[in-house]
């Protein structure tokens, strides 16, 4: 299966080479047939610049900014791959994960999407083992809405695969999301095709930033509210949302 990976980037030019450092050596190690796209969406730092200096990487500019617009314009540029990796420009790719995706969508043609947790590497402890707790509730909500209500399933953004023909099959990305919600969107339309599966095989290391500078219970509240409210209602509650990169 080719996959390609879709990274966007907005003013990321202090973690974009270790992301991309990582990518590049998972696709060496596991043989992959395997690509990478970086979106450089409407940066005003070095981040396209950086991008475009890893070989075999390719650089697509988006100057609409706001990361549903940067991820749309990756999944046009990915036209070809059976598979579409997404990724955050702050994330750094673990030995194994792509042994994992490729075990997972090799094994059931039915499979349209997986994702799993995210592993904040810079995060205090007790921080993370509140996160913990909330995977912990994540996971009860993913079995209670797969399986139980049947009303969609669990996406974590900056750590899903889909495959590229069943998400141009349900229309692809829905602009008008700004932020908060994309990626319960992508859950809920992706389950009415195929299956949409969460697993804590599949975890990615990222920045906790935004949960550091907002807090973990505010930020873990927002996401929820608007998990349910997309799950249930369609579109996010909450569209406004604090940019943590520099401006």
């Amino acid at each position: 299966m080719k996959l390609a990976f879709v990274i966007p980037a907005y003013n990321e030019e202090a973690l974009i080479g270790k992301c991309l450092t990582s990518v590049l050596a998972e696709i060496k190690r596991s043989g992959a047939d395997a690509d990478v796209i970086v979106v450089n969406n409407a940066s005003k730092d070095r981040t396209g610049e950086i991008a475009r200096s890893f070989a075999g990487v390719r650089v697509v500019d988006e100057p609409k900014k706001g990361l549903v617009n940067a991820r749309d314009a990756g999944f046009a540029a990915s036209e070809g791959y059976e598979l579409v990796a997404n990724i955050d420009s702050d994330t750094i790719v673990p030995e194994g994960w792509l042994d994992t995706v490729l075990s997972e969508f090799g094994k059931d043609p039915k499979l349209v999407c997986l994702s799993g947790p995210y592993v904040y590497y810079d995060m205090k402890p007790h921080n993370r083992l509140l996160i913990g707790m909330f995977y912990g509730l994540t996971w009860l909500i993913y079995v209670l809405n797969r399986f139980i209500l049947r009303v969609g399933s669990v996406v974590q953004g900056g750590n899903f695969v889909f495959r590229r023909e069943a998400w141009a099959s349900v229309g692809g990305y829905d602009r008008s999301i700004d932020f908060f919600g994309e990626d319960t969107d992508v859950a809920v339309r992706l389950s009415k095709v195929g299956k949409v599966k969460w697993t804590f095989a599949l975890k990615m290391m990222t920045s906790g930033r935004r949960l550091e500078q907002e807090g973990v219970f505010r930020t873990a509240g927002t996401y929820t509210l608007n998990f349910f409210w997309v799950t249930f209602r369609g579109k996010p509650a909450t569209k406004k949302y604090t940019d943590i990169r520099p401006h």
